[in-house]
């Protein structure tokens, strides 16, 4: 069945993954404020004036972050290694969120998509 809120999305995964995906979210929410959510794609989506900045999925080892574009140095390189596919960041379960890394990543989303 498909989810049709965050919130459903959020109550179907584990309580480890969903406490992850929660810091996760408050984090797009910091960096990009006036973010909206939404369910895209069947994953958590945050868009800014109906342009899509970020899709979050929770997966069995990871939580990907989708899309991944082309980035300025020094932040391509310290995302090389969470790179799972070519436009998606992974972040295993397993390591704690690079918050710093994360920060960068989302405001180079955020302004990919407002000058869309």
């Amino acid at each position: 069945m498909a989810v049709a809120t965050v919130d459903e999305y959020l109550a179907g995964l584990p309580d480890d993954v969903r406490q992850r995906m929660v810091e996760l979210m408050a984090l797009v929410h910091r960096v990009v404020p006036g973010v909206e959510e939404r369910i895209s794609y069947a994953m958590p989506t945050f868009a800014l004036a109906g342009r899509s900045v970020v899709h979050l999925a929770a997966w069995k080892k990871h939580i990907a972050l989708y899309p991944l574009p082309e980035l300025p140095e020094p932040i391509a390189t310290e995302a090389e290694r969470y790179r799972g596919a070519k436009d998606a960041l992974q972040l295993p379960h397993r390591e704690p969120l690079p918050t710093e890394l994360l920060e960068q990543v989302l405001q180079a989303l955020a302004a990919r998509a407002r000058s869309a």
